[in-house]
């Protein structure tokens, strides 16, 4: 075998250099060296499938895998080296290979037969969306836990349930809490199916075609943990779908934390005062010293543009590419990786965060204590008279309406007052409006009663143990 002038996997076509600011351009190592792991063991994989192919002997496969070993020991041990190597490598491919040949010789060309860069990085690709999802999985599922942690110790605890941003009706704390906590449920199931969506092999698809080889796919397939294979070799070097799905995962759980922040930045304010932040995820003013802030939760709302940008991004990158493999999918990578690494932080921190807020009873006590958030509860209390809803909503709206001319809530209003307005209105009517009587009622599946929510804990709870057991 003749050593070749130009160690690029595509040069012997051109008879001038590259450009020298085009090639810094187009050079991607600085980034697709993360994926360095994947690309290693799609390397031993399709080692194992040259051998059984007839194309590797014995002796050549077991040199090729004990350099991709030592080649692996290296990019986990040696810095300096993969920074020599990667500067003079295009890709995560091209640094593998002149590793591959600087260890075996021209042996360490032999190992791209058969194969391309379009294939392979759509496998390594598939690789770490795989276990991205796994990891982000499991941060969410801490978040989970700290959430039901919360709503135990929060369990007995009113508040004031909220709509357009005005008190409505009262809720229980936990139920307040399990609301963000079945939001993250439903992204755990998002981030599975995006580990679905990158679970099948794209190894065997070549360019665009296939390979000429007698490649045995499902063996690859196997021994890279993938269920199956790609059905489609034109499609399978082009498909992106995987990533955008993990994307939208992850937009989701940002999107939710994001709520959450929002939630727990007003109830910091002095306005609200429902709870105390703490001082290890909170920061204070250069200037004001009185000041403790909710940054950490200020800044979980700012990098949810992040993720959501990254979502969009690769959509404009996939919109209107002819089909099969073009360059421009080399911008696939750097906006997920980066929302990946964002996501583990900003669970993380919404963990912690969570975990350490003291909640101030006697503020959420206060809040929820309004007689006003029992209007639904007396107009349901003539619904129980015979009277329908739509009437029962008037009639109390006319109680209000008296309620404010006597200034005074509508619980303080003597019963004749009340009996003006609807004959329907007895003794009991007054005695009976109260905060607990109010939550208790709502003692369905899903509702705020305290039964209700010990079942939805419990319900929340075996759902996130067996999401544990099969991770």
């Amino acid at each position: 075998m003749t050593e070749r002038k130009d160690d690029r996997l595509w040069g012997g076509r051109f008879e001038n250099a590259p450009n020298e600011q085009f090639d810094a351009f187009q050079r991607s190592f600085a980034f697709d060296r993360r994926l360095l792991p994947y690309e290693i063991a799609v390397d031993r994989a399709w080692a194992c499938a040259l051998e059984r192919a007839g194309i590797f002997t014995p002796a050549e496969v077991q040199q090729t895998l004990g350099a991709l070993e030592k080649i692996a020991t290296s990019v986990e041990s040696d810095p300096a080296w993969v920074e020599r190597l990667g500067a003079q490598a295009e890709d995560v491919h091209h640094f593998v290979e002149k590793a591959l040949v600087e260890e075996l010789g021209p042996l360490g060309w032999k190992l791209h037969t058969g194969r391309s860069r379009n294939e392979l990085v759509a496998t390594d690709f598939r690789l770490f969306v795989k276990e991205a999802a796994a990891q982000t999985g499991a941060r969410v599922r801490a978040l989970l836990r700290a959430f039901l942690v919360q709503a135990k110790s929060n369990l007995q605890v009113p508040m004031a349930g909220m709509t357009h941003m005005q008190h409505a009706q009262p809720i229980l704390l936990a139920h307040f809490l399990l609301a963000h906590g079945e939001a993250l449920a439903r992204d755990l199931e998002r981030l599975h199916h995006a580990w679905q969506s990158a679970d099948s092999c794209p190894m065997g698809s070549g360019a665009i075609a296939g390979c000429s080889f007698a490649i045995d796919r499902q063996a690859i397939s196997r021994d890279l943990g993938f269920s199956q294979i790609t059905a489609n070799s034109l499609d399978a070097v082009s498909d992106r779908d995987f990533a955008l799905d993990y994307l939208f995962a992850l937009a989701g759980i940002a999107t939710h934390l994001s709520r959450l922040a929002e939630d727990f930045v007003l109830f910091a304010s002095q306005e609200f005062s429902y709870v105390i932040l703490p001082d290890e995820y909170s920061t204070g003013s250069s200037l004001m010293p009185q000041k403790k802030n909710p940054d950490s939760w200020e800044l979980i709302r700012g990098k949810t543009g992040r993720i959501t940008a990254a979502l969009f991004s690769l959509f404009t990158t996939l919109k209107g590419l002819p089909t099969s493999y073009q360059r421009d999918l080399q911008e696939d990578k750097e906006a997920l990786f980066a929302a990946h690494d964002q996501i583990l932080a900003m669970c993380s921190v919404a963990t912690g965060a969570l975990a350490f807020t003291k909640f101030r009873e006697d503020r959420l006590r206060a809040a929820a204590s309004n007689p006003a958030l029992l209007a639904t509860d007396a107009a349901d209390y003539l619904v129980h008279k015979g009277l329908p809803f739509r009437q029962a909503h008037d009639l109390i709206g006319k109680v209000l309406r008296e309620a404010e001319k006597q200034e005074k809530p509508w619980t303080g209003l003597a019963l004749a007052d009340l009996q003006k307005i609807s004959p329907l209105f007895e003794k009991d009517f007054l005695s009976s409006a109260s905060v607990q009587t109010a939550i208790a009622s709502k003692n369905i599946p899903g509702g705020t009663s305290e039964e209700s929510v010990r079942a939805a804990i419990a319900q929340l709870e075996q759902k996130l143990n067996s999401l544990e057991k099969t991770s």
